[in-house]
């Protein structure tokens, strides 16, 4: 504005000055052409600045005149507006990049609840598509009456677990609602239901601990009172000998059950180990002996084994899995039944422990739960056999961490075969191997 007033004030003195000297009359003449410049001047500068205007991005033109100190300012914060929107826009895509990667979905919706955003991790959890939900309710996309309630709240101190089932599967999901910004919300996703399925188990496994315990310690608690109750002569030698050797009996089941638990426990603790050849055969006839004895003559033994034939891993541990399968033989099978013991090397080039029975069967529907701790086919029949239910979950961990598989086949009436199946990887042998067959009818 000053640069203006000072042409302007120039081009009148320089007019007076020619006007004193040729007359008024060419003194305006001169200060008219000079407006007249300026005019024309400032005219030229605006079309330039009107260009830039529609391509604002750009640099602002150079001498302008008067314009300059406007337009340079303008430019200034024009620029840093942007480098902002630029720096907002990659915070922007930072924060999306962060949500994707969460393990818990996200969803933000609008103030009447209607989808606005969510994750990929929501969108498993829930079964949305952003493209297609978008706008749309999450009350009409989560069908479920227990999240209707939950939504409808105005305050939500809680989380809400919800049971939803998809194409046959049940998942469980913890979801919590919160406030955020001006009227929106913002629900997080979480799938437990590994959790809660652990959960449950551990529960079961407490439940079943006690239950199976109780048993034996009632059992030793009543003759425990009764021996104190009653004077020394009120029971015959006999029968003072027969209620100690059931109390050693029940001591002896509580025993068996700790020994597996903790059996079964450093088998989930203990790391995997690389192994050593173990020489399946014999602990195969250590186990056989046992089990001739339990079963005191009541039963046949086929025994076929290839005395050359190893495997690589832990003895112990395999002496185990072999015992429980023979000694489960034993235990369900009718006198005069026959067990069959197989160690042979398969076409594949592994090895199969195997024992079958011609005892009393399992029905199909059980044979998918016979592994899991404490389940028991017949309860009554396992606990009077000795039992702890605990053999199949050993047996089962011993052969996943030997790569090997537990098969079980069985029909009711006729009898079960237990298969144990190595990995080709996991076996060796000796040049001294043979086949070994032996038929006892001990």
């Amino acid at each position: 504005m000053i640069k203006t007033l000072v042409a302007i004030a120039l081009w009148a003195l320089g007019g007076w000055l020619l006007g004193a000297w040729l007359g008024a009359a060419t003194g305006w003449a001169l200060f008219a052409l000079g407006l007249l410049i300026m005019v024309l001047v400032s005219g030229l500068q605006l079309s330039r600045i009107a260009r830039w205007v529609r391509h604002i991005d750009a640099p602002p033109p150079p001498s302008v005149g008067p314009w300059d100190e406007i337009l340079a300012p303008i430019y200034r914060k024009l620029k840093q507006n942007r480098q902002d929107l630029q720096e907002r826009s990659r915070n922007f895509q930072r924060a999306l990049l962060a949500a994707e990667a969460l393990p818990d979905g996200a969803l933000t919706l609008a103030p009447d609840k209607s989808l606005h955003w969510c994750n990929q991790m929501a969108a498993g959890h829930l079964g949305l598509n952003l493209e297609q939900d978008r706008g749309h309710s999450i009350l009409n996309v989560v069908r479920s009456p227990e999240f209707a309630q939950y939504a409808r709240q105005d305050r939500w101190d809680k989380p809400l677990i919800l049971h939803l089932t998809r194409a046959g599967h049940t998942r469980t999901l913890m979801l919590h609602l919160a406030p955020y910004g001006v009227g929106q919300f913002l629900m997080v996703t979480r799938d437990i239901t590994q959790i809660e399925r652990l959960e449950n188990t551990r529960k079961d496994f407490v439940a079943n601990v006690s239950h199976e315990m109780r048993t034996p310690l009632t059992v030793l608690s009543g003759f425990v009172e009764t021996l104190l109750d009653l004077p020394e002569d009120a029971l015959t030698a006999d029968q003072r000998r027969h209620y100690l050797e059931l109390m050693a009996q029940q001591a002896h089941n509580m025993q068996a059950l700790v020994a597996d638990l903790l059996a079964l426990s450093s088998l989930e603790t203990t790391p995997n180990g690389p192994g050593a050849p173990v020489h399946v055969p014999a602990l195969i006839r250590t186990a056989l002996t046992q089990s001739q004895a339990l079963s005191n003559g009541q039963h046949h033994f086929d025994v076929q084994v290839d005395d050359g034939l190893r495997v690589v891993g832990q003895d112990s541990e395999l002496a185990s899995a072999v015992g429980n399968l023979l000694t489960n033989a034993v235990r369900y099978t009718p006198a005069g039944g026959t067990i069959t013991i197989v160690w042979a090397r398969q076409a594949d080039g592994g090895a199969c422990y195997q024992v079958r029975d011609t005892g009393i069967g399992i029905d199909e529907a059980d044979i998918p739960r016979l592994t899991e701790r404490f389940f028991r086919v017949n309860r009554g029949r396992s606990r009077a056999t000795g039992g702890t239910g605990l053999g199949l979950a050993i047996t089962k961990h011993v052969a996943l961490r030997h790569q090997a598989t537990l098969d079980i086949q069985s029909t009711p009436g006729e009898g079960s075969t237990f298969s144990i199946r190595f990995p080709a990887d996991r076996v060796c042998a000796d040049t001294t191997g043979r086949m070994s067959t032996k038929k006892d009818a001990a």
